[in-house]
C-alpha cells in the first residue's frame, strides 16, 4: 500500500573521512553538500533552501550560503543537538509544502578528533548562563555518568543486564565488518563488551559510540523534481519531533522523547512498528538503542533486553535489522551528532544500496530516529518514516 509523500529525499552522502586533520570545518560542510548534490544529480544552483545546526561554521547559513554562492529563499537553523537533522528533514518537507523552497540542502560536519576531543567522557560546556548550570554543574554532571545512571535505572526497574546491552554492540559490529569506511570493523562478542573497561557503571567502553570527524548531507525536494531525476524514489511519509525534559522533576529517566515523536510519525504515515523492515537508531550508547526500541513500540517497556538478544538486530539473522552501516557504535558519529548518518543509512536501505551482506530484503519501509541532548536530563527526539516508491 502506497502512502502520501510529505517530500522526497533525492540525495544522500556520508563524508568518507573519520579523522579530518587536514580539512577545515567549512571544507567538510561543502564536500558533504557537493556529494549529496552529485548523488541526486542536481547542482548548487538548484538549491533554494538551506537547513543547518550550529555545527555550520561562522554565521551558519549565511556563511555557507556565501561560501557556496547559493541563491536561497528559505533557511532554518533548528538546533536539537544530534537529532537536529531529522527535524531538518521534517521542516524541509513543511517548507516545500508551503511553497517556501523546492530543493532543500541539509548539512552536518564536525572534527572533534582533529581538535583533540577523541577520547574519554565529554564534559558539558561550562556556561553559567545556562539555566540548569547552578543545579547540575556543581555535581560534575557528564554525558557518560548520566547515561550510566539511566542504564542503571533501567536495570533496577526491569532486570536488564549488561549482557543484553552488549548484544546491541555485537549487532553493530557484525554490520561494520562489511563497511570499509567504518571507524572500527572489529567483530566483537558479548564477552568482549562486558569485559571491556568500565567507564560509567554499568556501561563499559564498548557500550559507547566512537568519536569521529566527518559529516554528511541530504537533498530534500518536491515530488516533481524527485521524479525527474534518475535515482530511486525515497519518500518521507511520516515525521515527529518531541523535546523531552525533566518536567519539574515529575519524569521517568527510562522513557525518551521517542515515545511521542514515534507516535506522531506512525500516525502521520498510517503504518505501525510491525510494518517497518529496518531501523536506524541513535546509538550514542547501547542503552540509547534499547530505550528507543521500547519507546517506538517495537517491544513493550522493560522487554528491550530480551528483544535485542541472540542477534535479533543483525541483518539476515534477526527480526529487526538496525544500523547496518555499523552505526555510531562502530562506523561514524561525526561531530558527536549522529542523526544525519541515521537518515543516510535508512535511505541506502530503502534504495537497495546498502552493502549486499547487510541489505534487508524488500526494504520498502524504514524508520530513522535521533536523540539529541542527553537522556536522563533534557533531549529531543526526531522520527522519520521512509518508503520506497
Amino acid at each position: 500500500m502506497a502512502h502520501p509523500a510529505l517530500a522526497y529525499i533525492a540525495g544522500a552522502y556520508e563524508h568518507p573521512t573519520r579523522d579530518a586533520g587536514g580539512k577545515t570545518l567549512a571544507q567538510l560542510q561543502i564536500e558533504a553538500a557537493l556529494g549529496a548534490l552529485a548523488d541526486a544529480g542536481l547542482s548548487k544552483d538548484d538549491i533554494d533552501g538551506f537547513f543547518c545546526g550550529p555545527d555550520a561554521p561562522g554565521t551558519g547559513p549565511l556563511s555557507i550560503a556565501d561560501y557556496m554562492n547559493l541563491n536561497l529563499r528559505h533557511v532554518d537553523t533548528t538546533n536539537t543537538s544530534g537529532s537536529s537533522y531529522l527535524l531538518h528533514v521534517s521542516h524541509a518537507a513543511q517548507a516545500i509544502a508551503a511553497g517556501k523552497c523546492d530543493v532543500a540542502l541539509i548539512t552536518l560536519a564536525g572534527r572533534p578528533r582533529a581538535e583533540g576531543r577523541g577520547k574519554g567522557g565529554l564534559v558539558r560546556r561550562d556556561d553559567p548562563n545556562q539555566p540548569d548550570f547552578q543545579w547540575e554543574q556543581p555535581f560534575g554532571i557528564q554525558i557518560l555518568n548520566v547515561y550510566g545512571m539511566t542504564a542503571m535505572r533501567h536495570m533496577h526497574l526491569y532486570g536488564t543486564t549488561s549482557e543484553q546491552l552488549a548484544w546491541i554492540k555485537v549487532a553493530a559490529s557484525h554490520h561494520a565488518q562489511y563497511n570499509e569506511r567504518a571507524f572500527s570493523r572489529d567483530l566483537v562478542s558479548v564477552e568482549d563488551v562486558v569485559n571491556s573497561p568500565m567507564v560509567a557503571d554499568p556501561l563499559h567502553r564498548l557500550d559507547c559510540c566512537v568519536v569521529t570527524d566527518g559529516g554528511g548531507a541530504l537533498i530534500v525536494t518536491r515530488a516533481e523534481i524527485a521524479k525527474s531525476l534518475k535515482r530511486p524514489l525515497v519518500k518521507v511519509i511520516g515525521a515527529g519531533e518531541r523535546p523531552q525534559h525533566q518536567q519539574g522533576g515529575y519524569f521517568e529517566i527510562t522513557q525518551s522523547g521517542a515515545f511521542w515523536s514515534g507516535k506522531a510519525a506512525f500516525a502521520q504515515a498510517g503504518v505501525s512498528p510491525a510494518d517497518i523492515k529496518y531501523v536506524s537508531l541513535y546509538d550514542s550508547f547501547t542503552i540509547t538503542v534499547l530505550m528507543q526500541l521500547e519507546d517506538l513500540g517495537f517491544c513493550a517497556k522493560g522487554e528491550g533486553g530480551r528483544f535485542v538478544m541472540d542477534g535479533n538486530l543483525i541483518s539476515g539473522v534477526g527480526k529487526l535489522p538496525f544500523n547496518t552501516d555499523g552505526g555510531g557504535l562502530c562506523n561514524n558519529h561525526p561531530g558527536n551528532r549522529g542523526g544525519m548518518t541515521k537518515i543516510i543509512e535508512a535511505v541506502r536501505q530503502v534504495r537497495g544500496e546498502a552493502h549486499p551482506a547487510v541489505q534487508v530484503r524488500n526494504c520498502d519501509l524504514a524508520l530513522a530516529n535521533g536523540i539529541g541532548g542527553q537522556l536522563g536530563v533534557r533531549h529531543a527526539s526526531g522520527t522519520l518514516i521512509l518508503e520506497r516508491e
